[in-house]
């Protein structure tokens, strides 16, 4: 039997505002080619909870659902893309703001990477408000739960260690709403970015297996 081709790897920047699917779609995507899900979201978390210097500056940000400052997340950027210079990933989260897809362009440039794609995943803001509010984790293993799409087997308590059920702070519905515009003022504008540069697509479907087979179906015009 003849060896299946090694899909080459994909290069793709997902833009959406939070609770959009960018990460579930994103891990559908690279189940299928492999690479890497780079989240500033989850590399800023991790930075928090181990309580480094650059997670104390950030989590002022984040609990009042704000932007982390451009030069902190772009070099965090630059260091991965140094370390994984030759492999495919997904952004997803980054850039944020029309400076940083600026940065973002001269670091890849720099490194001689291309995008594949910008896919722009347009889900309406009610829908992103029911998403967000209604996920809780765990306070002791960190296992997510989605009290509509994922509840526990009994409310309030893990399923997987029995610890209690919070929800982040950034995910209250007053710290949603304010996420959701800071999104409309500082993030939207990437859209009209990557439109002028003829990188974007946009995908409004609120399946995550229809936006999948979407993007499967752009990257292979590619």
């Amino acid at each position: 039997m003849a060896k299946q081709k090694p899909q080459k790897p994909i290069r793709v920047i997902m833009l959406g505002a939070p609770g959009s699917g960018k990460g579930t779609i994103s891990k559908k995507l690279l189940a299928a080619h492999g690479g890497n899900h780079v989240s500033t979201g989850d590399m800023l978390r991790q930075a928090v909870a181990a309580a480094t210097p650059l997670g104390l500056d950030a989590k002022r940000f984040m609990d009042n659902g704000e932007l982390v400052p451009d030069a902190v997340v772009n070099g965090l950027i630059a260091e991965w893309l140094d370390a994984h210079r030759s492999e495919g990933f997904i952004f997803d989260g980054y850039p944020r703001t029309v400076p940083q897809a600026d940065a973002l362009g001269a670091m890849l440039t720099q490194r001689g990477i291309k995008i594949d794609l910008v896919a722009n995943l347009a889900v309406p803001n009610d829908v992103i408000i029911r998403r967000l509010t209604s996920r809780r984790s765990c306070s002791k293993c960190g296992q997510p739960f989605n009290l509509e799409f994922m509840p526990p087997r009994v409310a309030g308590v893990c399923d997987k260690c029995g610890g209690d059920l919070v929800q982040r702070e950034d995910e209250k519905p007053d710290v949603v709403k304010k996420r959701l515009a800071v999104y409309e003022k500082q993030t939207k504008p990437l859209a009209d970015y990557y439109a002028a540069r003829k990188m974007l697509r946009n995908f409004a479907s609120e399946s995550s297996e229809t936006t999948v087979a979407e993007i499967e179906a752009a990257l292979a015009k590619k």
